[in-house]
């Protein structure tokens, strides 16, 4: 048996402790020998012939502690703004971390749960940094209304919204990042009144959750894609409890546990007391529930539209706005920031392939200063690359190559440009493609870098146009990479991958070099920028490069690139927001959305 002790919290009143022993005896049957579990009931009153009860449920591998955490809330009662806050047993799982300073990870469970698996192999997930292990709300992935108040209310996509009642806490992240404080913050502000607690740490650890299996949290709600039997946690949430209704979905498998306890007879008490009027009540309060969810969503002062309104720069929220449009109307090749007028690039502006003396100096230079300015936007945290995945597959190309990446910020080809130098390929060149006006009208400091820094500026002339491919082509034969954005438009901070454009995938096929697809995932840091946003943490993944078929025609090579860049990106979305890759594009035909 291992040493380690396993910390497992519950929280709940003296009404509702039968609940929890029924859970924590479905816990304890189902739990490796192989480990000790110390199990705390967080509480502000429970008399002393229910705490009885529970500790009956003790043996040598579980240990049993009731925790008044009365005294702890009076120590923080002057931070609360309102009393009810903190008197919902549902909050206490927020002070695990600060109270329990011995544990830098926890599991907290609901008492309205049954538990078929394993705790050992919750509690030994490796969640690495996120602030918790938790499983997909399926209330906001499955009922719009409520699906739509956490997109614009709480400001969480319906797909990342997660519940809850079980969860895999990393008390050192709660602590170091300051959870707590936090939360109080935002209950100054705002009045969740939804999910209540649920809907401020949703809030409060967006983009930082590690998305466990769904079978950790089976809420019995809804469809449950999967076996009964293979549910590791039921949790009965809302009205759907067993003691209250027969004819519960999976009751049976509550009833299972009860029966093998002390408080059985207790709870068929509960059942069989249970009213026609309580009923009808759970009925009225569900319609309630869903009926405030849409009033939240049209409150002009909601929580996301305040934040809009107070902290955020005026001009980044009109820019999510016309995003929304854009991709509402499909008009995904459009810019939704206005460029400045852009001069023509005429031939005798440009040598593309830097042969002058007076050129390769003037690189030199402008590559050296870009670096330094790299540098300090990093050491700023304008700039957070927390990750590169799959380097290996830029370190091994033994050939010049075309990089596509996703375009949503002015920086990201430096991002791009950090995973090159990652590669460790000095013999290689690394170019970008960069825009006609970028090149002849950018102004002062940046317009230096898009003019020297190893750019190959588009021109709308085309004989410059026809000389920019031929030297593309040629630093691509010499074994060099091109950063080309195949999406055409760039989209502040947009997640998803947009439809791609034919060009990259053209100066691939007509110069037989692969395409090494990267996407750059992001979460919000808990830095806030100048414009009132959290700035970005970049995960820049780079997937295998994608070689010309010698079984296929130029063209035909042109739209199997452009394919498998595609769906490449698009696993690369899914996997790393567990969000389905949709778009709200309207067609004019149908009125679909696509």
């Amino acid at each position: 048996m291992t040493d380690q002790i396993i910390p497992v919290f519950y929280a709940c009143d003296d009404n509702f402790v039968k609940y929890t022993i029924v859970s924590m005896h479905s816990m304890i049957q189902n739990a490796s020998k192989e480990y000790k579990y110390h199990v705390y009931i967080l509480h502000t009153g429970i008399s002393e012939g229910m705490m009885q009860k529970v500790y009956e449920l003790a043996n040598d591998n579980f240990e049993i502690s009731f925790e008044d955490v009365t005294s702890y809330l009076r120590s923080i009662a002057d931070k609360l703004p309102i009393r009810d806050y903190y008197s919902k047993t549902t909050y206490y799982r927020l002070f695990i971390a600060e109270m329990f300073p011995e544990y830098d990870k926890a599991i907290y469970i609901d008492s309205d749960t049954v538990v078929q698996g394993d705790m050992s192999e919750l509690y030994n997930t490796d969640i690495k940094d996120a602030y918790l292990g938790a499983c997909h709300e399926q209330a906001m992935v499955q009922v719009d209304e409520y699906g739509t108040y956490a997109e614009k209310v709480v400001g969480i996509s319906r797909y990342n919204f997660f519940n809850a009642g079980m969860l895999l806490i990393n008390c050192h992240q709660f602590r170091i990042r300051f959870i707590l404080d936090k939360f109080i913050q935002y209950l100054h502000i705002y009045n969740f009144v939804v999910t209540q607690d649920e809907d401020y740490l949703n809030l409060i650890c967006k983009d930082h959750v590690y998305w466990l299996d769904q079978r950790w949290n089976t809420e019995i709600f809804g469809d449950i894609p999967y076996p009964i039997s293979e549910a590791k946690v039921l949790h009965y949430i809302m009205t759907s409890k067993p003691w209250h209704y027969e004819d519960c979905r999976h009751g049976d498998v509550f009833w299972k546990y009860a029966e093998e306890t002390s408080v059985y007879d207790e709870i068929l008490d509960v059942l069989n007391a249970y009213t026609d009027e309580e009923r009808e009540r759970d009925r009225v309060s569900c319609d309630n529930l869903l009926a405030l969810a849409v009033k939240e969503t049209n409150r002009e002062d909601n929580f996301l539209n305040q934040m809009n309104k107070a902290k955020r720069s005026k001009d980044r929220v009109a820019i999510l706005q016309k995003i929304e449009e854009y991709e509402r109307t499909g008009r995904f090749d459009e810019d939704v920031e206005d460029d400045p007028p852009a001069r023509v690039l005429m031939p005798e502006d440009i040598d593309y392939l830097k042969k002058s003396v007076a050129d390769k100096l003037k690189t030199r230079f402008a590559f050296m200063i870009a670096r330094k300015f790299v540098d300090n936007l990093i050491a700023e945290k304008k700039l957070i690359i927390k990750e590169i995945k799959g380097i290996e597959n830029f370190r091994n190309l033994n050939s010049g190559a075309i990089i596509t990446c996703n375009h949503f910020n002015a920086f990201d080809s430096f991002a791009i440009q950090l995973a090159y130098e990652a590669a460790e390929q000095p013999d290689r060149i690394f170019y970008r493609v960069i825009r006609e006006g970028n090149y002849t009208s950018f102004p002062g400091f940046y317009g230096f870098l898009m003019r020297h820094c190893y750019t190959l500026p588009l021109s709308s002339n085309l004989k410059t146009l026809s000389k920019f491919t031929e030297a593309t082509g040629q630093l691509l034969r010499e074994g060099n990479f091109v950063l080309v954005y195949p999406e055409q438009s760039m989209w502040w901070n947009y997640r998803k991958p947009k439809p791609l454009k034919t060009g990259a995938y053209i100066f691939a096929a007509k110069n037989n070099v692969p395409v090494l697809p990267c996407f750059i995932t992001m979460q919000d840091s808990d830095i806030t920028g100048e414009d009132g946003f959290a700035v970005q943490e970049y995960t820049i993944h780079i997937g295998e490069p994608i070689y010309p078929r010698e079984d296929l025609k130029y063209r035909q090579n042109i739209t199997y690139m452009l394919e498998e860049n595609a769906r490449v990106w698009k696993e690369i979305y899914e996997s790393e927001y567990h969000i389905p890759l949709t778009y709200t594009t309207v067609t004019p035909d149908n009125n679909e959305v696509v």
